[in-house]
């Protein structure tokens, strides 16, 4: 356990204060999480970001390599065969190179979101057979997705060096 001198305070930001409309409040609070789960892994130490921090084996980058194949997946259509593998990033990843394919990610689910007026629509598929959700029930479901991996990193940060905020 980190000892009371070895522990680090980030400033804890509060939530977006977002327009008024549906996608503006949902967009808001997607990308405020998406920004604080990255900051908990961006700065972490090796090997450190690596180490199971409870016996299902979650550690911090997988986490979130596992939330770049969930934007992938819900916001782009990929295909993705194993997920309980998403959680495991590659021994040679760096965690510069995770946390930019999970930035990368979400640009690109940004984009595709930006073309999006109408939340009750499906999202658009690079297949056009592929079954799609609405753009309501996506975002829907990577705030809830991405909010419980947060929660797990603060957990695990707070475990590995004692920082805490977001």
């Amino acid at each position: 356990m980190p000892t009371a001198s070895r522990r680090a305070r980030r400033g804890d930001t509060p939530p977006p204060r977002t327009g008024s409309s549906e996608v503006d409040v949902l967009r808001g609070f997607l990308d405020y999480l998406r920004t604080s789960v990255a900051a908990k892994v961006e700065d972490a130490p090796e090997p450190h970001v690596r180490a199971a921090a409870v016996l299902s084996g979650t550690n911090l980058l997988g986490l979130l390599h596992h939330l770049t194949h969930v934007e992938r997946a819900t916001f782009l259509g990929a295909e993705v065969t194993d997920w309980p593998g998403t959680f495991r990033a590659a021994p040679a990843d760096s965690v510069a190179e995770v946390v930019a394919r999970y930035r990368e990610a979400v640009e690109r689910a940004n984009d595709v979101l930006d073309g999006c007026a109408d939340l009750a629509a499906p999202l658009p598929r690079p297949r056009p057979d592929a079954p799609a959700p609405s753009v309501r029930w996506a975002l829907t479901h990577l705030i809830e997705e991405t909010g419980r991996h947060a929660g797990h990193a603060d957990i695990i940060r707070e475990l590995i060096d004692g920082t805490t905020g977001r």
